[in-house]
């Protein structure tokens, strides 16, 4: 019986950690493959036996873990040990099939009520980075004119989007910008069949979730959907510092504007996106200077904070994606004091992550005294690119423990030093490193 209980309570762990992760994920199987594609899977599954985490009880999680709970207590009466471990595998898999069932009757009732509304100006924004930047300095500047209403925060997959119309979008609304996000080959065109954008804006292309696209080519005509979508009479917006939108920009026959090509700090280009469709919808330069100087945050995704012991902490911890770390780590550049880079490896880079964390690592020489580094994937790569450009290898740590973290920091910074969070932070380091 003790045996039986215990090997019950290491299936229940197991199973809210895989709970954990499809949830993470999304539930999207490229994904969930992708996580343990990119080196370390057997320790990575290994490890989750000591890991201790929950997913979010959603109605969903708590119908799978009810059944896959019944259903061991049943295979372990019966002797059926090593089966009843496959149950975490396939259990959830096996609820996709009512999930996607109802999920597509969904988006056709949220497809309906969108087209009750034939005034709505829908702006449709996606890329590999700066989507949800533009579009909150977006809703910032024009609500000051319009009735503006925008997805929330993660709320860019077709559920949620949906979700978004059916709960929320009303005859009162004007303009509804939707940030869209895919993770394969007509996503995003899915998308503009719902919402049926008549501006787009594509805020950059690079690697991130290439693991998933197969290809960077894939990434790029999946982004390139949205503009695709576009009516003859639409508006492309293409951010001008990057390659691949400017490709895509001559490509383009509607009517089209660059924007962003003068921008120097990291994401000071999203908010050049902003004013450029402000514009495009009739708002004077006064009027747009105006409802700038209101937002707080300009550059979104990246804060400036007040850190303890005198240390400047710049946040860009919302999440990583190649292009974001080279441009913070080119803004850090220009600071003043030692520097400190807390930085997890990106994930979801396919083939190209190797060569990219190369890339970071080389930069991360380039501009700081000291990286530490939290997870182990492409731990190895970022260490040969910094000490290939000079940085010391006695001066790059691997630590996972954000305590451990935040007393090494303690130790090598002093007063006007600066330190740099990047990526997949632990928010108990954040809350350690920065005065409230």
């Amino acid at each position: 019986m003790v045996y039986l209980i215990l090997n019950f309570l290491i299936f229940v762990k197991l199973l809210f950690f895989w709970l954990w992760l499809w949830q993470l994920k999304e539930y999207h199987i490229g994904r969930f493959i992708a996580h343990f594609r990119e080196g370390q899977a057997i320790k990575k599954i290994i490890s989750s036996l000591w890991r201790i985490k929950y997913p979010k009880f959603t109605f969903k999680i708590i119908v799978i873990s009810f059944v896959s709970m019944f259903l061991a207590i049943l295979m372990f009466s019966r002797g059926l040990c090593f089966s009843t471990f496959l149950l975490i595998l396939f259990v959830p898999l096996i609820f996709q099939i009512p999930t996607a069932i109802w999920r597509n009757r969904f988006l056709e009732k949220a497809r309906k009520k969108r087209e009750q509304f034939q005034n709505l100006l829908v702006i449709g924004i996606t890329g590999s980075y700066g989507k949800t930047s533009t579009k909150e300095l977006l809703a910032s500047i024009l609500s000051k004119k319009y009735r503006v209403l925008k997805t929330k925060e993660h709320q860019n997959s077709e559920v949620g989007i949906s979700q978004c119309i059916l709960d929320e979008l009303s005859s009162s609304h004007e303009v509804f910008i939707c940030e869209m996000g895919a993770y394969n080959r007509g996503g995003i065109k899915l998308l503009c069949d719902i919402v049926k954008p008549k501006m787009g804006i594509l805020t950059g292309i690079n690697e991130q979730h290439m693991a998933l696209f197969g290809s960077q080519e894939n990434i790029i005509k999946t982004k390139f959907e949205l503009i695709e979508s576009l009516p003859e009479n639409g508006i492309a917006f293409f951010n001008g510092k990057n390659k691949y939108c400017l490709d895509l920009y001559q490509k383009t026959k509607i009517k089209k504007i660059l924007y962003g090509q003068e921008a120097k700090l990291p994401g000071e280009e999203n908010i050049e996106g902003a004013k450029a469709v402000a514009r495009e919808l009739g708002m004077g330069e006064e009027e747009i200077l105006k409802a700038c100087q209101e937002i707080k945050d300009k550059l979104s995704g990246v804060k400036i904070k007040k850190g303890r012991n005198s240390l400047d902490v710049i946040d860009a911890s919302y999440s990583a994606n190649p292009d974001g770390v080279i441009a913070h780590l080119d803004y850090l550049k220009t600071q003043p004091g030692k520097k400190v880079i807390v930085i997890s490896c990106l994930i979801e880079l396919g083939s190209a992550s190797k060569r990219i964390h190369q890339e970071i690592g080389q930069k991360i020489a380039e501009v700081c005294d000291w990286a530490i580094i939290t997870t182990k994937d492409r731990l190895k790569e970022i260490k040969e690119g910094a000490v290939e450009k000079g940085m010391k290898e006695n001066n790059i740590f691997f630590i996972e423990n954000p305590e451990t973290i935040f007393e090494k920091i303690k130790i090598l910074s002093s007063p006007g030093d600066m330190v740099l969070l990047e990526g997949r932070v632990p928010q108990f380091l954040i809350k350690k490193l920065v005065i409230d």
